[in-house]
């Protein structure tokens, strides 16, 4: 499970799609449920091919009437055919307004509407309405939480790995001396909490704080050495967002328990701490956030170049 979802969609009509903004229309509708899109509108089988194996695509559109690519232009089941020749099984929206009895069907995760049969809104709506369904679809098949999990933590992690990066790129760069104090001061701030913590955790006998305990170099930290980097290029403070949103997420998410509903069948993962349950709709919000952070880290990495 990845936070990109890739649209490849091939129609001769390209122009009358882009001057409807039926492209945009998808584009928002899979920003809302947290995902990163990409849609490559092409209109020509060559077009087509050559972007085909450039990355994975999560659903591919093309109109089976391809009538002003060419004087002998292939029908959109030939094209099916030879994606299936490449062993892509990605779901596919395979679409038409005029009628063909002679069409073939028999290809796997292949979704076919003949917009002709179907009353009230026009062509281009109609296949954005059915290319909306099967996104979700997608998206579903997708949802299992324990898949979910894991591509937050991959998300999360990402940019945490992106902070230090950002920090060190900055400190070899300018040699700062306000970062680099900043982080000074985190670390012995840290560490003497620590070093407390743990005299008094032997005192006690309470070694299960110690092995709940994260050590260095922290997300925070790393955060705060963002923070200070901010401070002085003159960018707007995202940081305490980001430790909310990324990093104690992340961190509850770490620690949440699996849990299966006996009855239900129901998956998810709830936190035992305050009962949060990381369900579809936390999960979507996760996802929003996580893109959120990672579009402010780079705008962060642009101003530094």
């Amino acid at each position: 499970m990845k936070i990109e979802y890739n649209i490849l969609w091939l129609d001769d009509a390209k122009q009358e799609i882009e001057e409807g903004d039926y492209h945009l229309e998808l584009l928002d509708f899979v920003k809302n449920l947290g995902f990163l899109p990409l849609i490559e509108l092409v209109r020509t089988e060559q077009e087509f091919f050559e972007i085909l194996n450039s990355k994975q695509w999560d659903l591919i559109m093309t109109d089976y009437n391809l009538d002003e690519i060419s004087e002998n232009p292939e029908k959109g089941d030939e094209v099916i055919e030879k994606i299936r020749e490449k062993d892509l099984l990605t779901e596919i929206l395979f679409y038409t307004k005029k009628d063909d009895e002679n069409r073939k069907l028999g290809f796997n995760r292949i979704t076919f509407i003949d917009t002709s049969k179907i009353s009230g809104i026009n062509h281009n709506e109609k296949v954005l309405l059915k290319a909306k369904e099967l996104v979700e679809l997608t998206v579903r098949k997708f949802q299992n939480i324990v898949a979910m999990r894991g591509m937050i933590m991959h998300e999360t992690s990402t940019i945490d790995s992106e902070m230090l990066e950002i920090v060190t790129d900055f400190i070899q760069a300018t040699n700062n001396p306000e970062v680099k104090n900043r982080i000074y001061d985190e670390l012995i701030g840290f560490h003497s909490r620590k070093l407390e913590d743990s005299q008094r955790f032997k005192k006690n006998d309470r070694i299960d704080k110690v092995l709940k305990d994260p050590l260095l170099i922290s997300s925070s930290q790393r955060a705060n050495a963002i923070e200070e980097i901010i401070k002085i290029i003159g960018l707007d403070n995202f940081i305490d967002d980001l430790k909310i949103n990324i990093i104690k997420v992340r961190n509850d998410f770490a620690h949440a328990v699996y849990v299966k509903d006996k009855e239900t069948g129901r998956e998810y993962f709830v936190d035992k701490q305050d009962g949060t349950d990381f369900n579809e709709e936390v999960c979507r919000s996760i996802r929003i956030n996580i893109i959120k952070h990672k579009n402010n880290l780079d705008s962060l990495k642009q101003k530094l170049l």
